[in-house]
């Protein structure tokens, strides 16, 4: 399983919504990165997803998925599992 990593503030809907559709597919662990509370952390979210402000930002192993509706457009479209088995190449 691939490592994932969520950008996220204490207070993000979206997040959550995130957080359950990862665990939904089996993520046991997301590595969450409150830039409410680190604001360098909100730095580097911005340079890893070149400028994005907004959360939910995940990364799947190297991949820059996006956010909450591009996580769920991914899984739709049956690639979010492939992506977290690490079966599919990494952008």
């Amino acid at each position: 399983m691939q490592s994932v990593v969520m950008y996220s503030t204490a207070v993000c809907p979206y997040c959550n919504a995130a957080e359950r559709l990862l665990k939904a597919r089996g993520v046991e662990l997301i590595d969450k990165r409150r830039i409410d509370i680190n604001p360098a952390e909100r730095d580097e979210m911005m340079l890893r997803s070149n400028g994005r402000r907004s959360v939910p930002q995940i990364f799947i192993g190297n991949t820059h998925v996006g956010g909450f509706d591009d996580l769920s457009a991914l899984d739709q479209a049956g690639g979010l599992i492939p992506l977290l088995q690490g079966t599919q190449p990494e952008a």
